[in-house]
């Protein structure tokens, strides 16, 4: 038997107790004592089952059942304790080789009783095991929510997703979906369901046209992929596999959602959306062939879709699928020399414009991350042809088109997923491309305002002089040695002679007209960037001067009726024209002007000018907030009016009229519902909606007495937790790239961050030698009353953690602002907000380690916390302190000694 330490008599006693009032390294000794006394428990437990199986005791086998039986009944009543088990958590992390100890006495001791003949003992000794090796993993945890069965944030996130990111990077969509189910601790069968179910909601609901196909290409091709990474996330292949099956069999049960899919898609998605999974190893093949035949079985008693016009209609799912590794094709086609081979070029690109190609093949290419790489192609090409020297009359052409239909489909492009995706990463000293020019400083966009006077369009005087002249008395526009780069950014000029001698009478209107069939009637691209110019020239003018502009847009917009055109001409137009329609959209409605633009049968803009007419704003948000609320989801539309009053009102005023309408809540299922779908929205900008709430309206809401009834329960338990929600969402993603939507909007300057968030760091190297001194020595820890130099001490300082970027900054200061409540003697609404505020902490985070949004918490907020009877449990010690640092150890390991 083992000799016997001078702690045990304690952990021998019938209640083991382990306490320390003492300085911060006291209790961490006693965390290392109480890891000594359990391995030597370990021990004993051990060589008393040795001896009772070998039969070496002295006495009957009796008596040595009951000394094995002691032994146990000490080791499960010190483990049983959560205080000594946090304890023992802690040294595990002060001595990795004092744990390995631990750990090969526990396998020895398992070996030994494996073949014990006594039950009981054995299920006693495997419940010790249990619980030791539970120590580790003790803050890792989360009871999964089995009652709910529908997530409105996965469903809102999908949706705003698909709608309106879908260039965005799968893995940050992978994260951000990981985040809300650990937030929202969604079992995953459930979680994969509400993917799905968004889905099939987004695919019914989209707008016919690009929409449709976006939505299309988003479910069939880039959620699939989303799904491999997921798995990734997940504890193993074979789980993940089964959770996968088990989300399709629940998906089955919901008839009329994917009866009513089929029918919008013509087609049965079900099937497509198995083989897809199939083929990424998703489901076993024997999942997918029983699902299917589920499907199939019930699809026979579905309503029957009236044969006729859509029997003959490929389905869009098919024409996706089809469509991505044609992608792939195009883009290696354009790595070849556009020089050897531009009329077999032309050809590949004459077919990409016919019907819904061009679309079917960006919806795919941005579905499966490629659309940038397919932009980057078309741009060189399109420099390329900007200028041809010693050409013949037929090469010219062929250039001429290469470049229209270059400069049209980019144009497309950026109006449908964002000029972002069209720009190049910045080089130093690398040219930039003619159309990246143009896009950046010519081409109207939303929320972008253009100067007519700015020097871009304003170029060489002689370039303009002959352009006007080539307009103007050529029966057509001449395409040899054309350089079309430099007509395009002199056309601008050339249209502001042209209109000022129409105003003065040198040119008559038929003239005018000529001039205008001259600038569409060979390349559609110079009539866009005469748009262009237009667009920004009405702006300037008065009411009674803008009809001759009007009228010029007019004539550009309709297509030129004439046999002398070139190759491709009626597919270039509708392009041109869905170009120019979104061109013009803002002018046209704040001049209230019509303008018919040639029609496709299709919306190109179903999400457009969506707000009713003559309402305040603030009206509107309240209104859809409210319906949006009642009806449990948020749909498309309802994410592109709140993306529109984001845009209007500002993050500020979008963030507080939202939070005002939380706090009327007075029911609890409706304030859950009311966080679980303000969390989706605020989506839209997370960076900054974060920003504002934890930086204003959060600390506006704590320090004004007069404000502290609206934190009373249940709106304040609820603004607590979507407080969390977007700390942690957007802590954990901050450091990634801002989104395509993210980027158009004003970003705040960091110097107004600094300027209202003053933090008390100065003389830094100061505190990290005090730091250094004090870290074996933990006097300064001895007193939570002594809030001078450690009250704003965090673990975030010991890291480093860069306090000039405005979220790390609006972070401390609110932990700061949460410690001093804390510690003040003012109790009310506030102080119980508080504790809402760190208990779903607590909840959503594994352990408050590095990278975590607890790390701003100044240490000494942890005796504080543990005052409050709610907090004071072990586990919370320890998922509120970051353990990766000793001082953070010391810190836990004082708190919970003290408990």
């Amino acid at each position: 038997m083992p000799l016997v330490p001078r702690w045990c008599p304690t952990l021998l006693s019938s209640q083991p107790s382990v306490s320390c009032h003492g300085k911060a390294e006291e209790c961490i000794g006693l965390c290392r004592a109480l890891l000594s006394a359990l391995h030597w428990l370990l021990r004993c437990t051990a060589a008393s089952a040795e001896r009772l199986r070998e039969g070496l005791e002295a006495g009957t086998p009796a008596a040595g059942e009951k000394q094995l039986a002691m032994c146990l009944q000490r080791l499960e009543k010190t483990l049983s304790s959560t205080k000594n088990r946090a304890l023992l958590h802690i040294a595990k992390l002060e001595g990795a080789s004092s744990w390995t100890a631990i750990e090969h006495s526990l396998l020895k001791l398992g070996e030994i009783l494996a073949n014990l003949s006594n039950p009981q003992l054995r299920s006693q000794a495997e419940q010790c095991g249990t619980l030791i090796r539970s120590i580790p993993t003790m803050l890792s945890v989360h009871a999964e929510q089995m009652h709910k069965t529908g997530f409105p944030t996965v469903h809102a996130v999908i949706l705003l997703e698909g709608t309106m990111n879908l260039t965005g990077e799968t893995q940050s969509l992978v994260e951000q979906l990981t985040m809300v189910k650990r937030m929202q601790h969604i079992p995953t069968p459930l979680f994969v369901l509400e993917i799905w179910k968004a889905c099939f909601v987004g695919l019914i609901e989209s707008p016919e046209g690009t929409e449709e196909l976006k939505w299309t290409a988003f479910t069939f091709l880039k959620i699939p992929q989303v799904l491999v990474k997921l798995k990734k996330y997940s504890h193993g292949d074979k789980d993940f596999t089964e959770d996968v099956n088990c989300a399709f069999e629940f998906l089955l049960k919901l008839t009329p959602l994917l009866d009513k899919a089929d029918q919008r898609c013509n087609c049965d998605c079900t099937d497509f959306l198995l083989q897809e999974c199939g083929k990424q190893g998703l489901l076993s093949e024997a999942s997918v062939n029983n699902l299917m035949a589920k499907r199939k079985a019930d699809r026979e008693h579905a309503p029957q879709q009236k044969s006729g016009e859509n029997a003959n209609i490929q389905p869009n799912i098919q024409l996706i699928l089809r469509a991505e590794p044609t992608v792939t094709n195009i883009l290696k086609t354009m790595d070849a020399d556009h020089s050897k081979s531009p009329e077999g070029l032309l050809g590949v690109l004459g077919h990409m414009l016919s019907g819904k190609s061009l679309d079917l093949l960006l919806a795919a290419a941005a579905a499966t991350g490629k659309l940038k790489s397919f932009a980057r192609k078309f741009i060189n090409l399109n420099e390329f042809t900007t200028y041809g020297s010693e050409e013949s009359t037929k090469p010219a052409s062929v250039r001429a088109l290469l470049f229209d239909i270059s400069f049209l489909m980019l144009c497309h492009v950026a109006q449908t997923y964002g000029s972002e995706v069209i720009l190049s990463e910045s080089r130093t000293g690398a040219e930039v491309p003619f159309f990246e020019t143009w896009m950046q400083t010519c081409m109207p966009e939303e929320g972008k305002i253009l100067n007519p006077d700015h020097p871009c369009f304003r170029p060489d005087s002689t370039k303009v002089e002959s352009l006007v002249a080539l307009l103007n008395n050529s029966s057509e526009m001449k395409l040899v040695q054309m350089k079309w780069h430099e007509a395009c950014l002199s056309i601008s000029a050339a249209i502001l002679e042209i209109l000022n001698a129409g105003e003065n009478g040198v040119l008559a209107f038929e003239s005018i007209q000529k001039i205008t069939d001259n600038i569409k009637g060979k390349v559609c691209s110079l009539a866009v960037c005469a748009v262009a110019w237009l667009v920004a020239h009405v702006r300037m003018l008065g009411l009674d001067e803008r009809e001759k502009s009007l009228q010029m847009i007019r004539q550009l917009a309709g297509p030129l009726f004439s046999e002398n055109t070139l190759q491709f001409y009626n597919e270039r137009v509708v392009i041109m024209n869905s170009i120019l329609e979104r061109m013009c959209a803002d002018v046209l409605q704040q001049t209230a002007t019509q303008i018919k633009f040639p029609s496709t049968g299709v919306d190109t803009m179903p999400y457009w000018n969506l707000l009713p007419p003559k309402r305040p704003i603030k009206e509107v948000l309240t209104d859809i907030f409210a319906k949006v609320l009642e009806k449990g989801w948020v749909d498309s539309r309802s994410i592109h009016i709140f993306d529109t009053l984001l845009h209007m009102g500002g993050v500020y005023w979008f963030c507080n009229n939202l939070i005002k309408e939380l706090l009327k809540e007075t029911r609890k299922e409706h304030t859950l519902r009311a966080v679980e779908l303000l969390y989706s929205i605020f989506c839209l900008d997370m960076q900054q909606v974060t920003l504002v709430l934890l930086g204003h309206i959060l600390p506006g809401l704590l320090t004004d007495s007069s404000k502290w009834h609206s934190l009373m329960d249940p709106p304040g338990t609820a603004l607590a937790k979507l407080a969390v929600w977007c700390a942690l969402s957007s802590y954990s993603s901050h450091k990634g790239q801002a989104s395509t939507r993210q980027k158009k909007r004003h970003r705040e300057d960091i110097e107004d961050y600094i300027s209202l968030f003053p933090l008390d760091d100065v003389q830094p190297s100061k505190l990290m030698r005090l730091l250094s001194s004090n870290e074996d020595d933990a006097n300064i820890l001895s007193s939570p009353t002594d809030r001078s130099m450690s009250s704003s001490l965090s673990a975030s300082q010991l890291h480093t953690v860069n306090m000039r970027d405005p979220l790390n900054r609006v972070l401390a200061n609110l932990f700061l602002l949460i410690s001093s409540i804390l510690g003040s003697r003012t109790a009310g609404p506030h102080t119980q907000f508080v504790q809402w505020f760190m208990e779903e902490c607590v909840d959503c985070l594994e352990q408050g380690g590095r990278g975590s949004v607890l790390q701003f918490m100044p240490f000494t907020t942890v005796s504080e916390l543990v005052k409050v009877s709610a907090m004071s449990s072990p586990k919370v010690v320890l998922a509120i302190t970051d353990l990766s640092l000793p001082l953070g150890r010391q810190v836990a390991a004082k708190a919970i000694a003290a408990l």
